[in-house]
């Protein structure tokens, strides 16, 4: 028996995929609101000086450095809480994304062997009902095809209609396979326009910084706003590229794997063409 992939699991990442343009909604309100540079800083560098300066003491040895920050904490610091935000929903999603496609494209939801196998005995035997009950049972792509045709034929159709019947449930099924992989698409577009908002909104930032200051602004006040426009930019494109080729991969998978149940169900119906304006021997009862 081929392993059956319960209802459960698509439901559970069906859920995930909700959760996550949630969390992206939220996210991207977040992100409307107005930018925060370091204004209370550029006040404070730019007013006037109260008091002549106190005299220096002596110096002990050189400045102590400054306290180094974790690569995360900095990407976070850059980030803010809204692109952290956005960019984690977009990742979780495309991974429940990603889980949930894989399993709907394998070969056994699609075109099963065993499903194959059986349905060719029943119809070497001349057993139509109980093939037509098999393929019934079977909630696969080619289960759903050759229950189509076959329940044509029993109808009292004749062949093209059969083939008519099963082309229309194929290209319902193909949809459906394509939907789920549209959203995968959908992130591998949208991660790098984000990444692209940040960009403009931390350069942005940064010359509001050079224009507030009655001074030449020091690097440092400069480097959140460039951070922001470089971290967004990376984490799109760290987001677009692996959601890409993903679905670039599975797509070509199901259009194989779709192209195979059309020959595969023509095979199995072809023994059916002579039924039509004659009922032969060989029609289901």
């Amino acid at each position: 028996m081929r392993p059956h992939v319960p209802i459960e699991v698509y439901s559970f990442f069906d859920r995930m995929v909700s959760l996550g343009s949630i969390a992206i909604i939220a996210a991207a309100l977040a992100l409307s609101g107005p930018l925060a540079p370091n204004a209370a800083a550029q006040g404070d560098d730019a007013a006037p000086e109260a008091a002549p300066p106190a005299a220096a003491p002596p110096t002990a040895g050189p400045p102590a450095a400054a306290p180094e920050v974790s690569y995360l904490a900095w990407a976070y610091q850059s980030l803010g809480i809204g692109y952290s935000l956005v960019f984690l929903s977009l990742s979780f999603t495309l991974v429940a994304l990603f889980v949930m496609n894989l399993l709907q494209a394998s070969r056994s939801n699609v075109v099963p062997q065993d499903l194959i196998d059986g349905f060719q005995q029943h119809l070497e035997a001349k057993q139509y009902t109980e093939a037509y009950e098999l393929a019934s049972a079977d909630d696969s792509f080619l289960g759903k095809v050759l229950s189509a045709g076959l329940g044509q034929i029993s109808e009292g159709g004749d062949y093209p209609h059969a083939i008519e019947a099963m082309q229309e449930v194929g290209e319902e099924e193909n949809m459906k396979l394509e939907h789920r992989l549209s959203y995968m698409a959908l992130i591998g577009s949208i991660s790098p326009m984000i990444g692209l908002l940040g960009t403009v909104q931390g350069m942005i930032a940064s010359f509001q910084v050079i224009a507030n200051a009655a001074t030449p602004p020091k690097a440092s006040e400069l480097a959140a706003g460039i951070s922001t426009a470089l971290f967004t930019t990376l984490v799109g494109l760290m987001i677009a590229i692996p959601a890409i080729a993903a679905y670039n991969i599975l797509r070509n998978r199901v259009a194989r794997l779709v192209l195979e149940v059309g020959i595969v169900s023509e095979g199995l119906m072809s023994r059916f063409q002579t039924v039509g304006n004659k009922k032969g021997a060989d029609a289901p009862q």
